[in-house]
């Protein structure tokens, strides 16, 4: 079985999805070697020289993960190319790796037809059982979510809400369809109702339609008043009133221009422009040419000429010439265009904001998360379909997350906060110091809620929590955003150099140990920062000479940087830049050698750059100067010849060195050095991660699937909700360390081995585990791989799982020797123009300060044959 190729897409037909996060700019720190650009996240460097404040050149926005862009009105939208975000919710993260297209959906609802219309929402989807427009596995997802919190988490709405959800029930199904497609649509747009579709399900669209838009009376509820740090007051349209609608109708709600624009694609537009004489080269320019045009009598004399014909008519002779006489109104204008905008585009329909935001607010309870999309939704309903073996846990959903529904509102109201911090400091480029000063404005005004939420939550883990059920809980509280948020701020206060205040903070952060401790290791790495460089000229010297001073603060820093790497909150990845930052303090303290720190047994070794010749394939035209008749060319001097595949990135195709010459076989450059390295003794496994994250998966099989409340909400996960989140290494710190132990002391064979003995026949479904790798090729690669360096890997993927899931090099390699000891390798395939990613040297560095053997493999083409 050696030597297979395990490509990803195979793997991942049995691996849980995660989410690699981009490294933050103090997690550069760590490197050696940093690539050539990058933004910094502060005003200073490693060795604390600082930066001017961003007033340079900004550099382009990022792109929004949540944003609702201006709305194509004539999408039809079945699918899901909507959906701008890539971020799994955790139940997302823990659900099998399962199609979930429209063709998925439609091949499941075609194959299971309801034999019993009369079966109730719970026997359906148990079932998972359709009738093909009279359900939908939309509707059944939505309403899901719906029953499963009204039923554990009613307290958390109030009786206007309660209201809602009962006319919502009360709903045709038709209707109800309709509310759920647009709802998982763009849902703050217009939509044409004339290219809405769904005929398959919904016979006359008219009839959902006025459903939808009926007023609703709403029993009268006490209004409370909710102030939230960070927000001056609640934003419109999230509140209900006496009545609602589920839908707005265009005629009554758009009377303006402004409102009207939007809905117009921009040949419509051009369209409307050229009848009035407006110019403008792009959308946002003709409608502000439109508007000009709007507010201008003269170009708009044929509604003069329209009112006038209009009065002619009239008997009332005194009116008529106030009617002549009379210049337009600004609405009167407007609805010139407004009428024509409309007469265009058909009547629209959207979703009211209200009961929009309320729904919203019923699946962030349900998905403990703000995350979800239209897969969120139907992921869980064909999970439950799939026929796969899940491990068996205890299931538990708390109905506590939220212990009132005045927490519920504090916490989407933190989210709206923390977006407009993301909104300054990541969306749109370099910020300047107008928006530093925000963000700090911001930190100043939530401050003091958040030291209180502390004291609350600390109190809760020392009275109320069980053990390790607060810890996946916490992550829905608002003290969590508040703690981003503080932690955002303490950077922008190092752009402002107040760098007391900032050391006073980070003190604060180091000091609560509840939130974010993924982020412990850069905040010891930026306080023994500040230690070392600022804090000797802004703290009294308490008669200290000057010297005496800086030598004071820089002992302090020592003291930092130990106290770091005795966390055990501290992930393995800060430890080297800790490491490094005692060893220069302890220098410049002129501490004697045999005091100093001794970090050899962890010191990282280059990694070894080994090159392989082959031919690479390229499939562009032949040169035109050769004979067109030729099929396939043969270029000496590769050098000279432009490679469409060698771009940053782009894959290529080369010749198997192991396929007779005769009859040479392709494959990726991956597979062409496996085959080189097998030359040299080595057995291997193109798995890019694979073979760690199964080893992971076999080692961790009873921790992963120990009980912790809150953390199994389904009975068809793969892991733990909080796998992917810093929730899981604290929560199991003892049982996690106990393994780990076990490994490094060589038990690890026996585990692997019992773990497959018991869920090989039945292939049981787990995160990251693929069962199509050999078991004799495992409790081999155990057996040399070094108890210590094995234990070092699974740490590192038992604290940040999501985080560093991805990044392995590419080969993982193998060989025994005659007295059955070996070695493991890894070996990163870089090809011309590519270089390392930020998580590749993550994990390089890892892998090396582990004592294993880690290769930088370049494929060189010593020949490239064209293909015609």
């Amino acid at each position: 079985m050696a030597l297979q190729t395990q490509s990803p897409t195979k793997h991942n037909q049995m691996l849980g999805r995660f989410l690699q996060k981009g490294l933050s700019g103090k997690e550069h720190d760590y490197l050696d070697e940093r690539p050539t650009k990058r933004q910094r996240r502060s005003g200073f460097d490693d060795d604390g020289h600082e930066e001017d404040l961003a007033e340079s050149t900004p550099s382009p926005p990022k792109p929004r993960l949540r944003e609702i862009p201006v709305p194509d009105t004539d999408s039809n939208d079945e699918g899901f190319g909507d959906l701008e975000s890539t971020q799994l919710t955790d139940l997302e993260s823990a659900l099998p790796a399962i199609k979930t297209d429209k063709e998925a959906i439609e091949e499941y609802e075609a194959q299971r037809v309801a034999q019993n219309a009369e079966m109730g929402l719970e026997g359906r989807m148990q079932r998972a059982e359709w009738v093909k427009g009279r359900t939908s596995i939309y509707v059944d997802a939505f309403n899901l979510a719906l029953d499963t919190v009204l039923e554990e988490e009613s307290h958390l709405f109030d009786a206007a809400e309660i209201g809602v959800f009962h006319n919502w029930k009360a709903l045709s199904y038709e209707a109800q369809y309709l509310y759920v497609r647009l709802f998982l649509r763009k849902t703050s747009a217009w939509h044409r109702i004339r290219t809405l579709g769904y005929h398959s399900d919904i016979a006359n669209l008219e009839s959902p339609i006025e459903e939808l838009q009926w007023s609703r009376d709403l029993p009268e509820t006490r209004d409370e008043v909710h102030q939230n740090p960070g927000e001056l007051e609640t934003p419109e349209g999230t509140t209900l009133g006496r009545s609602f609608t589920f839908a707005d109708h265009s005629d009554e709600h758009i009377k303006t221009l402004e409102e009207a624009s939007v809905l117009l694609r921009l040949d419509e537009l051009k369209a409307i422009a050229r009848d009035v004489k407006a110019q403008g080269k792009n959308k946002k320019e003709l409608l502000a040419s439109l508007r000009r045009t709007s507010g201008n009598q003269s170009a708009l004399g044929f509604l003069r000429r329209e009112e006038t014909e209009e009065s002619i008519k009239s008997n009332d002779a005194e009116l008529d010439n106030k009617s002549r006489n009379r210049s337009p109104t600004k609405e009167n204008r407007d609805a010139y265009f407004v009428q024509k905008i409309l007469a265009e585009t058909g009547p629209c329909i959207r979703l009211t904001s209200a009961p929009l935001k309320l729904f919203e607010r019923v699946h962030l309870v349900f998905y403990r998360s703000t995350e979800w999309t239209e897969k969120s939704l139907t992921t869980i309903i064909l999970a439950r379909i799939a026929r796969r073996n899940f491990p068996e846990y205890i299931v538990s959903r708390s109905a506590n997350i939220f212990s009132s529904r005045t927490s519920l509102l504090e916490f989407e109201a933190s989210i709206r906060t923390q977006f407009r911090v993301d909104d300054i400091l990541e969306f749109n480029g370099t910020p300047n110091r107008q928006g530093l000063q925000t963000v700090l404005d911001i930190f100043e005004e939530i401050y003091p809620r958040w030291a209180v939420l502390l004291q609350e939550e600390q109190r809760k883990e020392d009275s109320v929590y069980s053990s390790g059920e607060g810890a996946y809980l916490r992550r829905l509280s608002p003290a969590w955003v508040y703690t981003r948020i503080i932690h955002k701020g303490a950077d922008v206060l190092g752009k402002f150099k107040q760098h007391k205040r900032e050391h006073e903070i980070l003190t604060e952060l180091l000091n609560q140990r509840l939130f974010h401790p993924a982020r412990r290791g850069a905040w010891y790495q930026r306080k023994a920062l500040l230690e070392e460089h600022y804090m000797s000229a802004l703290y009294p010297s308490e008669g200290r000479t000057d010297d005496a001073q800086r030598k004071h603060w820089k002992q302090i820093a020592l003291q930092t940087c130990e106290d770091g790497l005795q966390d055990n909150h501290v992930t393995v990845i800060y430890h080297y830049d800790l490491q490094k930052r005692i060893l220069k303090l302890e220098r410049a303290l002129k501490i004697a050698k045999r005091f100093q720190h001794d970090f050899g047994h962890v010191r990282l070794a280059k990694p070894v750059e080994r090159t392989f010749e082959g031919t690479r394939i390229e499939r562009s035209p032949p040169p035109a100067t050769l004979p067109k008749s030729m099929t396939s060319t043969v270029v000496k001097d590769p050098s000279t010849t432009p490679s469409s595949s060698t771009r940053r990135g782009g894959r290529t195709i080369w010749v198997d060195p192991a396929s007779p010459s005769d009859s040479p076989s392709h494959c990726s450059v991956e597979e062409m050095c496996l085959s080189n390295y097998r030359d040299l003794g080595y057995r291997g496994y193109h798995s890019e991660g694979g073979v760690l994250r199964t080893l992971f998966a076999y080692l961790f099989y009873d921790i992963l699937f120990t009980y912790v409340p809150n953390v199994f909400q389904t009975p068809y996960q793969t892991c733990p909700l909080d796998l992917h989140s810093d929730a899981f290494y604290p929560t199991r710190l003892g049982e996690v360390n106990r393994r780990l132990a076990e490994i490094s002391n060589g038990l690890g064979r026996d585990i692997v081995k019992r773990i497959w003995d018991e869920h090989y026949e039945r292939k049981t479904c787990v995160v990251g585990l693929d069962w199509s790798f050999d078991i004799a090729d495992l409790l081999e690669i155990v057996g040399i791989f070094g108890g210590e360096a094995l234990s070092t890997c699974c740490k590192v993927l038992a604290q940040e799982y999501g985080q560093r899931g991805g990044g392995v090099p590419d080969l993982f390699l193998w060989k025994k020797d005659e007295l059955g000891k070996g070695e493991v390798m890894f070996a990163e395939v870089k090809s011309e123009n590519d270089r390392l990613s930020d998580t590749q040297r993550l994990w390089i560095h890892v892998l090396t300060g582990a004592g294993i053997k880690v290769e930088l493999c370049n494929a060189i083409a010593k020949e490239v044959r064209h293909l015609g």
